[in-house]
């Protein structure tokens, strides 16, 4: 077990240097540059180079990224000088907002599509699969943003029930002391989790009921409860939690996207108004900390299948 934990980790810290090589130039090519998104459009060429010079812009991008990612190592994801904070701090007040978000959504999510899954996987072809089926096809082809709004429109406008503003303060506690204001933002996120592992989660089950062992736990007598929740259902478990790790990036791109329908202070916001005023040091900052998510999910992912299956180890 330990080899196999060593050598997904070695691969995770190759694919997130990757990620940064990536991202890095990929930022360095947009048009415009740092120094006139920070200076305007009006700034001298004499003021641009020596903003350049002072920020480090104006040396090969190889050594720029050399001493970005010495900084990045130490946990200096660089400064802002357009919010004259540093992306550390700033990242730091927004996370724990998003990840309040993306985990109430993901528990939510999974307490909801685990059963589904299974009752669709028992009344496999029946009237409740199939209504299952078709909202679950029609969430998980709903843009989060566009579901966002529409149960906006639904709750807060036409059924005056929710507030359509998420909670606005920089305190956790404050947010968590106003629960109608995260239903929306939490169920919209939710909503697109439940119709994918819930698919998953019945394709599983109609896997596994077919296989020997179940047929043997049946013919010793063994209740259908008892063959789905002693026997099925872990097995069942093993792709959603794969899954589960895989998704958690896209989960949290998702919050990202949902925080500006719901005016939500977190990363999302964040990462939108940098985006607008092109502050380089956010958005790469940010950038590289959804890499770094995705990469987590996917470790995460392999130690949960580790887990579930042992035979995983050994491959």
């Amino acid at each position: 077990m330990f080899g196999f934990i060593t050598r997904r980790v070695l691969q995770s810290i190759v694919v997130v240097l990757l990620v940064t090589v990536i991202v890095f130039i990929l930022l360095h090519l947009l048009p415009g540059g740092p120094a006139r998104a920070q200076l305007g459009p009006r700034a001298t060429p004499q003021a641009v180079a020596n903003f350049n010079h002072q920020m480090g812009y104006d040396r090969s991008v190889p050594v720029q990224y050399w001493n970005w990612l010495k900084e990045l190592v130490t946990g200096n994801l660089g400064f802002s000088v357009k919010l004259n904070q540093s992306v550390l701090s700033l990242v730091g007040e927004r996370l724990p907002k998003t990840l309040i978000l993306t985990i109430l959504s993901t528990l939510f999510a999974l307490v909801v599509a685990i059963p589904l899954g299974v009752v669709q996987a028992v009344k496999r072809n029946h009237a409740m699969d199939y209504t299952i089926t078709f909202w679950a096809f029609v969430f998980y082809a709903t843009p989060p943003f566009f579901l966002g709004v529409v149960l906006i429109v639904v709750f807060s406008v036409y059924l005056p029930i929710l507030p359509a503003e998420a909670p606005q303060s920089s305190s956790i506690g404050v947010i968590l002391s106003q629960p109608a204001g995260l239903v929306l933002p939490v169920l919209t996120l939710a909503l697109l989790t439940i119709a994918q592992f819930s698919r998953y989660m019945r394709s599983s089950v109609i896997e596994n009921l077919a296989e020997d062992y179940v047929r043997t736990a049946r013919s010793k007598g063994a209740g259908e409860r008892v063959v789905l929740v002693h026997h099925v259902l872990r097995n069942s478990l093993i792709p959603v939690a794969t899954l589960l790790g895989l998704s958690l990036p896209a989960i949290f791109s998702g919050a990202l996207i949902t925080e500006a329908v719901f005016n939500f202070p977190g990363m999302g916001e964040l990462f939108w108004t940098a985006a607008q005023t092109q502050d380089y040091p956010i958005m790469l900052g940010i950038t590289v900390l959804v890499g770094l998510a995705t990469v987590t999910g996917s470790l995460l992912a392999d130690l949960a299948y580790a887990a579930l299956d042992p035979r995983v180890r050994f491959a």
